[in-house]
């Protein structure tokens, strides 16, 4: 007789970029990871993805500081993008290897206006492949020009320059996504994040994203590149964002949204998380401790579908 296998314990993540204090909506979304991982009985990686110029010091350890003080835990030391470069050149290299990339030569405008103008069989808003058609002496040319090529994914060898994944989302459902010859390197050498989020999650283990829905769009291109490289996609669970009483996406603008604001204004971190716990119609909580049963009646499938309107205290407006 053949013992069962033990279940592989769930993976999650959390992966903030470092260009600011964490507000509501990023807290409510971290909180989330959080639930997921732990009424999953498994573990929770942090990880910094700080490939961004806006990224700011300070800033590392006043989301560390922010998200321990709502009773938020994660295994292991957190990791950054920046200290992972190696990981996401040696994937670089391996699909241009392949013949998988090209060079990308073209300016911000002129993507946009290419993004723009009908162009026959490719959806709009898809890059056309307009350098992958370029011949050698036109590619020197626009080099000599002092134009710093990034690198494009090719997604179809002998065209068309796109490709439809379609991603099944825990929360959302099937969604349909045109993957398009998109970025991997940028044209100052970084990797871009498209690429290496995908090469963190298979590195770290990571089987389940749990993110904000506006990044819904991106993930087809990230389950393309997975299989590209071999690699196993994790599961996705896109949440709703949090919105601002414009609604627009929450922002400073909007008054006292992040933690060091609301403690101005005398909430605690128990007031806190119990707004957020409220806003995802989840019972609320009298110690942080509390958390733990929180996550252990957690149920994903009761979660609210449309994205939280906050208001900001008076005191705030």
């Amino acid at each position: 007789m053949t013992a069962a296998a033990t279940p592989h314990p769930t993976v999650g993540r959390w992966a903030p970029s470092p260009t600011g204090d964490l507000h509501l909506g990023n807290l409510r979304t971290a909180l989330l990871a959080w639930l997921f991982a732990r009424s999953a009985g498994g573990r929770l990686w942090w990880r910094f993805e700080d490939l961004d110029g806006a990224v700011r010091p300070q800033f590392y350890d006043s989301q560390l500081r922010d998200c321990a003080a709502l009773g938020l835990d994660w295994d292991g030391e957190p990791v950054s993008q920046s200290d992972r470069l190696d990981l996401y050149r040696d994937a670089i290299s391996d699909l241009c290897r392949r013949g998988l990339t090209y060079e990308c030569f073209c300016t911000r405008r002129e993507i946009a206006e290419a993004a723009a103008a009908p162009h026959g069989p490719s959806p709009e808003g898809a890059y056309p492949g307009t350098c992958r058609r370029l011949t050698h002496a036109e590619r020197e040319q626009r080099r000599a020009e002092g134009r710093p090529p990034a690198l494009r994914l090719r997604v179809g060898t002998d065209g068309p320059e796109h490709t439809e994944v379609t991603v099944v989302d825990s929360q959302l459902g099937a969604y349909a996504g045109t993957v398009d010859d998109f970025v991997i390197q940028r044209g100052d050498g970084t990797p871009a994040y498209n690429l290496a989020v995908v090469v963190d999650d298979a590195a770290q283990g990571v089987d389940q994203v749990v993110r904000g829905d506006d990044l819904l769009p991106s993930t087809p291109r990230q389950v393309h590149l997975a299989r590209l490289l071999g690699l196993d996609p994790p599961s996705y669970a896109h949440v709703p964002l949090v919105l601002g009483p414009e609604g627009r996406r929450l922002a400073k603008r909007d008054g006292a949204v992040t933690l060091r604001d609301r403690s101005a204004l005398g909430e605690t971190p128990i007031d806190i998380v119990n707004l957020l716990l409220r806003s995802l119609g989840l019972d609320p909580i009298t110690r942080l401790d509390d958390l733990a049963e929180t996550a252990q009646r957690f149920d994903p499938t009761t979660l609210p579908r449309e994205p939280w309107v906050h208001e900001p205290p008076a005191e705030s407006q």
